[in-house]
């Protein structure tokens, strides 16, 4: 899947217990979004984080 372009976010792995304490592989998904950006002046579509956008590192087109 994409990766956030600020800041890198990507999937991320380990592993679910239980209450047994069985494991078994899951995945932690980042919040992305395709939002229009300036990128060097330019408007580009980039995957983005939700968190990155409620912080104001980015402007929307």
């Amino acid at each position: 899947m994409a990766k956030d372009f600020i800041n890198g976010k990507r999937t991320r792995f380990g592993n679910k217990r239980s209450h047994a304490l069985n494991s078994t592989r899951r995945a932690w998904k980042p919040n992305l979004q395709k939002v229009r950006i300036l990128v060097d002046g330019k408007p580009k579509k980039v995957w983005i984080s939700t968190r990155t956008l409620k912080s104001g590192k980015v402007t929307r087109v």
